[in-house]
């Protein structure tokens, strides 16, 4: 538990309000504990996790699996190193719960987790304005939908929570033995995690207090999975719990 303690204390309210063990889930958060940047954030893809980052991403793994009972049948990933450093240290810490199973899983890189790919459509009109506001600045401009080289801000989400869709479903396919409790891993980056709190939220603002820290996650699952456009999103962010029709989320662009 020592090592916890660097875990942004929000994620461990969020355990106590995920849905019964039947529902799939999966945990869509930002990378561990990274090397320090100068400046105003602009975090280079070079940066790899301390130790201290190593050790937490393990030990949360471990935690999560224990408390949840859940297993992890899925991950998906920032190609980015300190991202995929930080599932491959959940999933051994998990594996230490459930061995049978977690040491099988294979990481998938995405590019819907990092930019350019998510939300960045012309990296070369967007990244002026990203080096002028800084991350939360220029965060804060995107879900205002005023930047230019990127999409419309709820388009951009919804192809996350697409793919946050599909790998529920996995999830679901996986799990045909009602006794095994499923959980994914979406790993990826701070501005992305911000923005997709933001526009889900409907607040469309972003301040430095909605800042997602390191190995700080959003639990999210589907209702009505028949089909992405007809289901319901849940999810618990910072100690509550939402819900959110996909179709009014389209409606809105």
């Amino acid at each position: 538990m020592d090592t916890l303690h660097a875990l942004p204390k929000s994620m461990f309210s969020a355990v106590e309000l995920l849905p019964d063990h039947d529902t799939p889930i999966v945990l869509f958060t930002r990378h561990s504990i990274r090397e320090l940047v100068n400046g105003q954030g602009l975090a280079g893809y070079d940066l790899q996790l301390t130790v201290e980052g190593r050790l937490l991403a393990e030990a949360w793994g471990e935690y999560l699996t224990q408390q949840t009972q859940r297993q992890i049948v899925n991950c998906i990933s920032s190609p980015i190193q300190r991202c995929l450093d930080t599932a491959t240290l959940m999933i051994a810490g998990a594996d230490r719960h459930f061995s049978d199973n977690t040491h099988q899983i294979e990481i998938f890189e995405e590019s819907l987790l990092v930019e350019p790919g998510s939300f960045v459509v012309d990296i070369d009109l967007a990244v002026p304005h990203f080096r002028k506001k800084g991350a939360v600045s220029f965060i804060d401009s995107f879900v205002k939908n005023t930047l230019p080289g990127m999409k419309h801000p709820i388009r951009g989400v919804l192809d996350v929570l697409e793919l946050l869709f599909h790998s529920h479903l996995i999830q679901a396919e996986k799990n045909t033995d009602t006794k095994k409790r499923a959980l994914s891993l979406a790993v990826s980056h701070d501005t992305i995690l911000a923005a997709f709190i933001a526009v889900i939220s409907g607040h469309f603002q972003v301040q430095k207090k909605d800042w997602p820290e390191m190995m700080e996650g959003v639990f999210v699952w589907f209702d009505n999975t028949s089909s992405f456009e007809a289901s319901k999103l849940n999810w618990v962010w910072r100690g509550e719990r939402h819900q959110l029709n996909i179709r009014d989320l389209k409606g809105n662009i």
